[in-house]
């Protein structure tokens, strides 16, 4: 007789299994799209629902996320646990958005959506997979901060803060993770090609009172440069945050900091050494002007 055919087992997936959040365009996609499938299988979260298509055309695992609602936060990591057979080897925190506006036209109500979404959804996701990396005994944390949560520029404020609020709890959590096996890395891009300026300029119209503003004047080159087709000197493509990225994820000692593009570079470091008043000029320079009359 021949020999009867043994049943045999689905090989298992090896691939290092990474949730990206923010997905939808610009540093989040070229994170996801650019990680090679081979190595890793990549969720790529998005907030909305049309954005999750061509994603899924290019052979990603997409979720639905929305970083300022913990149910769905809660949904999303329960949906990648089920497909991912309980495996998340690491996370990227590159959701947010900015909120433009001077701090004084900043209402509660605006500040508070701001960190809802870059501090606090940002937050109850890391804490939700911090338990997993545990009970596996590693895994990689990358958070995408800013050169905002180094140095502040004007009609930032809102943005700087919440920026700066991940810096600091990424520092305290790399400190509080020593010896877990899971390592904290911080990515600080400067200007980067993305769609962030279009989302900015309409959590601006939506929040900014110009009309009654001692900022009025100012806000017009604002808007001026949310509404700009051409982007600012020394901008990269959004790819140029995948390499800091998959050293984060590989090496075998993850730097605490990686700063991408030349501003990111520069800037902390005259900081350090010129007076508060020096840096103060530098950087209202280098920011929003009011036109000419």
């Amino acid at each position: 007789m021949p020999d009867r055919e043994m049943p045999t087992n689905p090989p298992r997936d090896e691939r290092r299994v990474v949730l990206v959040t923010g997905c939808s365009s610009g540093i989040g996609r070229a994170i996801a799209t650019g990680l090679p499938s081979s190595t890793y299988r990549v969720f790529a979260a998005v907030r909305a629902a049309a954005d999750a298509g061509s994603l899924d055309r290019a052979g990603l695992d997409t979720l639905r996320l929305d970083l300022a609602d913990s149910e769905s936060i809660q949904s999303a990591v329960s949906r990648l646990l089920e497909k991912s057979n309980g495996r998340l080897d690491a996370l990227v925190n590159n959701g947010a958005y900015g909120q433009p506006g001077a701090v004084e036209d900043l209402s509660r109500e605006a500040l508070r959506l701001q960190f809802e979404t870059n501090v606090f959804g940002t937050h109850e996701l890391t804490r939700r997979c911090i338990g997993l990396m545990r009970r596996a005994g590693t895994g990689r944390i990358i958070q995408i901060s800013s050169i905002l949560g180094r140095i502040c520029l004007a009609n930032r404020g809102a943005y700087n803060a919440s920026k700066f609020a991940i810096e600091a709890l990424s520092d305290t959590l790399r400190l509080e993770l020593h010896g877990s096996g899971i390592q904290v890395s911080l990515i600080e891009p400067g200007p980067v090609e993305s769609r962030f300026r279009v989302n900015a300029l309409a959590a601006f119209r939506r929040h900014i009172d110009t009309a009654t503003s001692p900022h009025a004047r100012l806000y017009a080159a604002v808007e001026q440069r949310l509404a700009a087709s051409a982007n600012a000197p020394f901008t990269l493509p959004a790819e140029a945050v995948l390499k800091p990225v998959r050293h984060a994820l590989e090496s075998r000692r993850p730097r605490a900091r990686y700063a991408v593009t030349l501003p990111a570079k520069v800037l902390p470091n005259i900081k350090r050494f010129l007076p508060d008043r020096t840096m103060d000029r530098i950087l209202r320079a280098v920011g929003d002007k009011p036109p000419v009359d």
